[in-house]
């Protein structure tokens, strides 16, 4: 007897998390719809379909979500009989960028519109699925963010508190983290109404290879990463928003990937936090990239640079219960193998 293979829809998979998703679905012998506005940037897509088009049209995502097996590709006519549901889709698609796009309030109307719209689609023409073919087995996954964390809670930035249950009162710094905080609840809501099975995260800064690292929605791991590897040999100063002091904690890809993985497998819905506890000040940050560089890297301070909330720091307490799940890498790791990776980007630009 043939062995069943899981089906994934993969949504904003041109994306950086969202194409490292692809990646590991393959290697676990699924098969893969991605979808986005644009490919991966970065490398060729380890999808079994790419479609291009936006999420934010209703009827795109509406055929988006049917699969055809092997009666035909998402551009054939297939009878509705042979129409199927996805096993898992996971959701990434979303207007967003780092503080330099987050924080000016310019791009505000776009973020909320844009990310909202995909996700009420999404959700709302999976439900029409399921009671068009009498089956709800899908299971799908939310990219929710820390940035929906309240600010009054990180204004200290030695003791920040993401505790997953210190999310209300709501007062997120951004809109971009009202939107997440709203989209969440959206995907809760169609669980306790629909009996959808949703699974939300969310993640604190996860960086690593094949994440944008230029054009201004970089993150800052990123950045400092591009800056340091543009200085020459012998070092030099870069500029460095805000005054250094502020606190993060940043979660390397791959290990993003397998804690997504796990809740996915899981019966726990979230949300839970997936981020590291080793929280080091932007200097510090910068202090790292230097060290893995062998440069001399000195800093100029742009007080006036948006900068998000004074204290972030993943709280692992509820994944380690519920999944399993810790961080295993320090960030040293994860920065040498992205600067090196942003270094290997800029001299193929150079040459």
């Amino acid at each position: 007897m043939a062995q069943y293979v899981k089906k994934a829809l993969v949504l904003g998979a041109g994306g950086f998390i969202g194409s490292h998703m692809v990646k590991r679905l393959k290697s676990e012998g699924y098969w893969v719809r991605g979808v986005d506005l644009k490919y991966p940037d970065y490398s060729e897509t380890a999808a079994d379909e790419f479609v291009q088009g936006d999420l934010t049209d209703v009827n795109f995502v509406r055929r988006v979500l049917e699969y055809k097996g092997d009666r035909g590709n998402f551009y054939n006519s297939v009878p509705e009989r042979y129409i199927q549901p996805f096993d898992e889709i996971y959701q990434f698609a979303a207007d967003m960028g780092g503080a330099g796009f987050v924080f000016t309030g310019e791009n505000d109307a776009d973020i909320m519109r844009n990310s909202v719209t995909i996700n009420l689609n999404v959700l709302e023409q999976q439900r029409l699925m399921n009671d068009r073919k009498g089956k709800n087995t899908t299971k799908i996954f939310y990219s929710g963010s820390a940035c929906m964390y309240p600010e009054h809670n990180q204004l200290d930035p030695d003791n920040p508190d993401c505790r997953e249950e210190s999310a209300y009162p709501a007062n997120p710094d951004s809109e971009y983290g009202w939107e997440k905080l709203f989209s969440e609840r959206l995907y809760f809501a169609y669980h306790r109404n629909y009996d959808m099975h949703v699974r939300v995260s969310r993640y604190h800064n996860i960086f690593g290879p094949e994440g944008t690292w230029n054009g201004g929605r970089e993150k800052s791991p990123a950045a400092i990463c591009r800056k340091v590897a543009e200085l020459p040999p012998t070092g030099g100063t870069i500029e460095v928003w805000g005054d250094g002091s502020q606190t993060r904690s940043f979660l390397y890809i791959d290990e993003c990937i397998e804690a997504t993985r796990r809740l996915m497998d899981s019966n726990f819905i979230g949300p839970v936090n997936i981020g590291s506890e080793e929280m080091v000040t932007i200097n510090e940050l910068v202090e790292t990239v230097a060290r893995v560089s062998g440069k001399v890297v000195q800093r100029k301070h742009k007080l006036d640079a948006p900068l998000g909330v004074r204290g972030r720091n993943s709280n692992n307490d509820v994944v380690r219960r519920e999944l399993g799940w810790d961080y295993e890498q320090t960030l040293e790791e994860g920065i040498r193998k992205t600067y090196t990776w942003i270094e290997e980007q800029i001299n193929e630009q150079n040459h």
